[in-house]
């Protein structure tokens, strides 16, 4: 798999780029923001620093977003939860706080690609519960004929609740199914995107909380 490490820190580059290649993957670095949107196309996961010199990193994924569905992990020495929520929403499949503990970082990798792969091999379905339409084939989720401008992750765990309606889900199956590993995936990162997803679908009551255990979706709601 090829890697792009977007990181304008020399020693931390190296040091990613030592794990990743230790891995068996192939590597390669860029510094710059701009650099990223021009080379991204051949990379299979992308490493983003949001600390960059030419430009916001959360400005480098939201313009990725746009023409990538590509897993990125995003790398920040901001320990602070704006930024990570602010990610999340525009994107990022997962985050790592620098210090990155590199055999972390190379199970983050591992599971996040995992879930693009079977994204990739999901078979043609459309799932209908009233009004939305979710096209597993096309990745579209369709809202009384408005199309839902879902991330990534937004879609996966739509799909995956619409897919189980009128079961719970629980947060670990949720875990393991959209980071690949329900130990090594953020429950936070669940939060975020649970609370996106919720607010594009504008359905008050639609995606139910069950205390202790998961989400589920209703049959034949919506």
């Amino acid at each position: 798999m090829d890697v792009l490490i977007v990181e304008d820190d020399d020693a931390m580059a190296s040091a990613l780029e030592a794990a990743v290649v230790s891995a068996g993957h192939n590597s390669s670095r860029v510094s710059r923001g701009a650099d990223a949107l021009l080379g991204h196309r051949r990379f299979g996961v992308i490493l983003l620093d949001l600390g960059l010199p030419d430009m916001d990193g959360l400005e480098v994924l939201r313009k990725l977003r746009q023409v990538t569905d590509v897993p990125i992990l995003i790398l920040t020495a901001r320990d602070d939860e704006r930024s990570v929520v602010l990610g999340l929403r525009s994107g990022a499949d997962d985050y790592l706080v620098k210090p990155v503990k590199l055999v972390e970082l190379l199970a983050r990798i591992e599971a996040v690609t995992r879930r693009a792969a079977r994204s990739q091999d999901t078979r043609q379905r459309l799932i209908k519960l009233g009004e939305l339409e979710v096209d597993l084939e096309r990745r579209v989720a369709v809202l009384a004929t408005q199309d839902l401008p879902l991330t990534a992750t937004e879609f996966d765990l739509l799909a995956l609740l619409a897919s189980h309606a009128g079961s719970v889900v629980t947060r670990e199956q949720i875990l393991d199914s959209l980071w690949g590993d329900a130990f090594v995936a953020s429950s936070r990162a669940l939060d975020v995107h649970l609370t996106g997803l919720r607010a594009k679908l504008g359905l008050p009551g639609f995606i139910i909380n069950v205390r202790g255990v998961g989400y589920r979706i209703e049959a034949g709601s919506a």
